[in-house]
């Protein structure tokens, strides 16, 4: 061995992981690789289970081809900002207007520049638990601390502005509020967002609102913006065409300023910088944001009948059906994020639970113990595959169980 062949990596990178993508992800493609036929519910691409985009979106972008091999500005081509910008107002955000707007190569870029442009070291970012990690890592790597704050399965998995409030330091920046929530489908109504925007104003917070699955709403269940519930508060609001569009790979994402231009010139000087350094979004893929924004074609995939209703539908009732399996219905977003009895089963923890299943039964899912402090035994499932899929999936956790049952009966 050389002496410069290990190279010392960041310090930083020992508390991140990302289970979405993993090592056990690694292990599942290895498995595949040698003919083993895994069935994998870790990723919500709505391109991966056959839920492709609308025909006009595509040909938005390879129509324009040609007059998309330059730069564009930093924050985004103008016409992609005002259909954003548009699309809020339509919204009741009313103020935004296209200078409030930046485009990214999706959500995760921009969520990682905010941070970077609020955070000093050991500065503090509320983060429900349980969360997207990409929010706590990127938290972490922008040198700051996240704090999770408590969502209640037995609520619903709402969390509780007081317990948030009780969790605030004078460390505190930001709290994140993810509605529709990934992993647990929860829409939070309009009474909660009250409760976390006076949180926000009282201890003088930014809010961070991740609301990339606004679009997928059940049962006629309203999606409130969080920025309509706190127009004083700085809000910086996330969104993109990855669900909506049904194109994750463009990676075509945005963020939305309210609240702060009166006070946050120096934030937005930050963002100005930092999106300056990557000088600028993926220009073709900009190209799809008007036309898609144009389309409402999402309820016709959540109403009643609607092909990811009825797999929501089914994937619920299905793992309910499981004696010591509990499910909360998910009301936006497209998981489930069941809890399996770890009395009635002989289940190590997540990790173990979600590894055996992989190994066992070629049935790969999230652990739950990877998306922030929850209580253990939770298992995160996308909901986007079609019915013999997930009819299938469910089998494999059941007979899984089934072999797992402690002798004690319950």
């Amino acid at each position: 061995m050389t002496a410069h062949s290990n190279i010392r990596t960041s310090r930083r990178l020992s508390s991140i992981s990302y289970s979405l993508r993993g090592p056990l992800a690694a292990e599942a493609e290895r498995m595949r690789a040698s003919g083993e036929r895994v069935l994998a519910l870790n990723l919500g691409d709505p391109a991966a289970h056959g839920l492709a985009p609308a025909p006009e979106v595509v040909r938005a972008v390879g129509e324009q081809l040609d007059r998309s091999c330059g730069y564009s500005t930093a924050q985004g081509l103008p016409v992609a900002r005002e259909a954003v910008a548009r699309h809020y107002r339509a919204k009741g955000l009313t103020t935004v207007r296209p200078c409030d707007v930046y485009l990214g190569n999706g959500v995760s870029e921009l969520a990682a520049l905010t941070l970077h442009a609020l955070l000093d070291p050991r500065d503090q970012v509320l983060v429900p638990a349980p969360d997207y990690p990409m929010w706590t890592a990127s938290t972490v790597l922008a040198g700051g601390e996240p704090v999770h704050y408590r969502c209640d399965e037995a609520s619903a998995w709402y969390p509780d502005p007081a317990d948030i409030a009780r969790r605030v330091t004078d460390r505190t920046r930001a709290l994140l509020v993810i509605s529709p929530n990934n992993p647990t489908g929860a829409v939070w109504p309009p009474e909660i967002l009250d409760g976390i925007a006076d949180v926000a104003r009282r201890h003088r917070l930014v809010l961070l609102a991740d609301e990339i699955y606004a679009d997928f709403l059940y049962d006629n269940v309203p999606h409130t913006p969080m920025a309509s519930r706190a127009p004083d508060v700085p809000c910086v609001t996330f969104g993109g065409l990855s669900k909506r569009g049904r194109i994750p790979g463009y990676r075509v994402g945005w963020l939305v300023l309210t609240g702060c231009r009166d006070r946050g010139g120096d934030f937005i000087a930050a963002l100005d910088t930092l999106g300056s350094l990557r000088l600028c979004p993926n220009v073709p893929a900009q190209r799809a944001v008007e036309t898609a924004l144009g389309i409402a074609d999402t309820t016709r995939l959540t109403g009643p009948g609607g092909e990811l209703s009825e797999r929501r539908d089914l994937a619920c009732r299905l793992l309910g059906d499981i004696p010591g399996v509990r499910v909360v219905k998910p009301r936006g977003a497209f998981y489930v994020f069941p809890r399996v009895d770890r009395e009635r089963y002989r289940v190590g923890d997540d990790e173990c639970l979600a590894g055996d299943l992989l190994h066992e039964e070629r049935l790969f899912v999230v652990p739950g113990s990877g998306l922030g402090p929850v209580p253990p035994g939770h298992l995160r499932m996308v909901t986007l595959p079609p019915a013999e899929i997930l009819t299938e999936a469910v089998t494999r956790l059941s007979r899984f169980l089934d072999r797992r049952r402690t002798s004690r009966r319950l």
